[in-house]
């Protein structure tokens, strides 16, 4: 914490304290951190005078590891320890991993592939947290050098589409690092807030960011200092990366064979790719050469070899567009993020689906950490926090497994954070004191369909008939996008909550491919929702007829008897490969034809209520 002199009426000094927070933008490629300085928020260099620090980590055997420039030179003479790209690590599973990257030059526990990837160096055995965690320490430790004192807080960037998991292990690293986490933000929000204030524009801005590993379109309407999330989208596994893999994969395809050991090899083609890549940037071809192999790639055909990926970006902000209910021509600016939009492909396929041309004046490596350096600034204290408004949003619906393995959604995508949401179940059969929550994310309207987040149980339900007991299940997402979920049973006070913390992420393009799905298959889903909803509806009735009638089969007659029996039966084959509205009326079927049953028996039940009492007695009740 540091003190400043400020300027009291009369001529007094004083000293007020000014509380230390930077913005962290932990980046796949580079990384960053700015600060408010001098009133205005800024990128903190190192001691060269370098503001991006790039994310990688070497460790060497007994020695502190070595971060930033100094790493990035093991990439080749010591590519098995020296994880770059870490932050594509994050939440996913070994297995995932290894589906989407071929190219990986490191050695795994192979033991852990199901979990978080456990990376085997000369140091130790590392997981992406501990990585993270070294890259946001060095980052810490450039910004406490610049500003004179210890940090009071820190707000860090993440993807808009980053998970639970993800989200949690950002703030593991954190924490690891002895950092003061005040809020995870989304990196295209955060870019908004850097343009917005700066450019003092109103209306309807896209955020393009394509970064290293990740990519994120995000709606914002911009107001009066009101930052409002309208919907967003992306993929937590398509980045510039994926451009230098198709490079890669060019390159290997021409290839007589592998020479040299495998982690070498893939270490100097992604090495030969990247240059590659950036190359074309600037020229219209560039010249690729391996041992005694060299060719031409031209920009031409670098686009045709990442067509699919660019037609990727493209779905997305269509599909962005369509959740907002907007379309192009609503559209006031385009604000290109991330080093990966300075591709010539990229730029010309967005100007082209928005006929309008992005901002590219801004530099896109900067502008996400200037936006958390002035939310960090906010959040702190140390500027009024009215001076802007940040409305967030969810990018996937959250909901909770019902009967007939249905999915209640509480709280639908693209409603905005910090949020609560509750809605009121109650129990299937009598006397049940135990019930189990299964919370699932995802479109569609069958759990089988969804991502799995979290089970967890509420006991000690006191025993009621079916359908008593009111059960309040509760939503809570804050300002982070982490997630939280309660039950209690409103009569008892009965509790019980669970904080998701899944153990790892989605694959590569599942989330699209999930939205895609739900657009895809909507008709079908509604069908088969209603289908469940009718089977659900018909064995209730089902086992409330068998039930009454082992206590009261004395009121049936034979022939009324064989009736329902045969109703029954007819509705119980329905079952099996009915429609829903087949199933519908064989219900109303089998209520017709136990009407009189059920009449004679609540006759019956009334009269035992009454037996004994007296006609006044009754009446003064």
């Amino acid at each position: 914490m540091a003190l400043l002199q400020i300027q009291e009426p009369g001529g007094k000094t004083a000293k007020a304290l000014h509380r230390l927070a930077v913005g962290i933008d932990l980046g796949t490629t580079n990384s960053l951190v700015a600060a408010s300085c001098g009133g205005s928020v800024e990128i903190l260099p190192d001691t060269d005078g370098d503001y991006l620090l790039p994310s990688i980590v070497r460790y060497r055997e007994g020695q502190p590891a070595l971060v930033g420039k100094e790493a990035k030179l093991g990439l080749i003479e010591d590519a098995e320890n020296t994880l770059s790209s870490i932050k594509r690590f994050l939440g996913k599973s070994l297995t995932e991993l290894k589906t989407q990257n071929k190219y990986l030059p490191y050695k795994f526990d192979e033991s852990r592939s199901d979990t978080s990837p456990a990376i085997v160096t000369v140091d130790g055995v590392k997981d992406p947290v501990q990585v993270s965690a070294d890259i946001l320490r060095k980052l810490a430790k450039r910004a406490e050098q610049c500003l004179k004192g210890p940090l009071d807080g820190t707000v860090i960037t993440v993807p808009a589409y980053f998970n639970d998991s993800q989200r949690q292990q950002t703030r593991d690293a954190a924490r690891l690092a002895g950092l003061n986490v005040l809020r995870l933000l989304n990196e295209p929000t955060a870019a908004a807030v850097a343009y917005g204030l700066d450019s003092k524009d109103q209306g309807n801005i896209v955020i393009f960011d394509l970064g290293g590993g990740t990519f994120d379109v995000s709606l914002l309407s911009l107001q009066k200092g009101v930052f409002e999330v309208l919907a967003t989208g992306g993929d937590t596994s398509l980045g510039g990366d994926d451009f230098d893999y198709v490079i890669a994969d060019w390159v290997a395809a021409q290839l007589s064979s592998k020479t040299e050991s495998e982690f070498t090899v893939n270490a100097q083609l992604l090495q030969i790719a990247n240059a590659a890549k950036h190359q074309l940037s600037f020229d219209e071809s560039v010249q690729l050469s391996f041992d005694d192999w060299s060719a031409s790639l031209s920009r031409e055909e670098f686009a045709k070899l990442t067509e699919k990926l660019v037609s990727k970006t493209i779905n997305t902000c269509r599909r962005v567009l369509r959740d907002a209910s907007l379309s192009v021509e609503d559209i006031d600016n385009i604000v290109m993020v991330g080093g990966s939009t300075r591709m010539p492909v990229v730029r010309e396929a967005v100007a082209k689906y928005f006929n309008k041309a992005p901002l590219t004046n801004i530099d896109p490596d900067k502008v996400v950490a200037v936006g958390a350096g002035i939310q960090a600034d906010v959040l702190i204290g140390n500027k009024p926090a009215d001076s802007f408004l940040l409305l967030d949003v969810n990018p996937l619906s959250l909901g909770i497994e019902t009967m007939g393995e249905l999915v209640e959604k509480i709280i639908p995508r693209n409603t905005t954070i910090p949020v609560v949401r509750a809605q009121e179940f109650t129990t299937f059969k009598d006397g049940q004191t135990v019930m189990s929550f299964h919370v699932v994310q995802g479109e569609r309207e069958l759990v089988t369909d969804c991502r799995s987040l979290a089970r967890f149980e509420l006991r000690g339900i006191p025993p009621m008939v079916a359908g008593a007991a009111k059960i309040k299940v509760s939503f809570q997402v804050d300002a982070d996008g982490l997630l939280s979920v309660a039950a209690q049973e409103l009569s008892s006070g009965t509790k019980a909550e669970v904080q998701v913390k899944p153990s790892y992420g989605l694959d590569s393009g599942a989330i699209e491919q999930m939205l895609q799905d739900s657009y895809d298959n909507a008709q079908t889903d509604m069908e088969a929702r209603s289908i469940k909803e009718a089977q659900i509806e018909a064995r209730q009735l089902i086992s409330a007829i068998a039930n009454a009638r082992s206590v009261d089969e004395s009121l049936l007659p034979i022939d009324e008897s064989r009736r329902i029996e045969i109703a029954v039966d007819e509705l119980e084959a329905a079952l099996i490969d009915a429609g829903s509205n087949q199933i519908h009326a064989l219900i109303e079927k089998l209520n017709l034809v136990s009407g009189d049953f059920a009449a004679r028996r609540m006759d019956l039940t009334i009269a035992e209520a009454l037996r004994g009492e007296s006609i006044d007695k009754v009446n003064s009740q």
